[in-house]
């Protein structure tokens, strides 16, 4: 019982997650350290799409993020 409980916990861990897709940054919230959000506001090129990504902690515990314009095809294909 307790090798198949660990195993569906390391498999449920290790599964792609679907990056959630907002209107505006605003929306995001607390961002966790790893986390990725697309926000679809308009400020990239065509076909791009913003991504939001919990980087690295700062030195007071908070989660410093980055931002760079993806390929929106490809970012949505990602959801399973």
């Amino acid at each position: 019982m307790r090798v198949g409980l660990a195993f569906s916990l390391l498999l449920v861990m290790t599964l792609p997650v679907a990056a959630q897709t907002v209107s505006n940054e605003r929306d995001i919230g607390a961002l966790r350290l790893g986390q990725k959000i697309l926000v679809d506001d308009g400020t990239c090129p065509a076909g791009q799409i913003k991504e939001v990504a919990g980087a690295r902690l700062a030195p007071g515990g908070n989660v410093e993020a980055t931002r760079q314009c993806v390929p929106a095809k490809v970012r949505r294909f990602d959801k399973r």
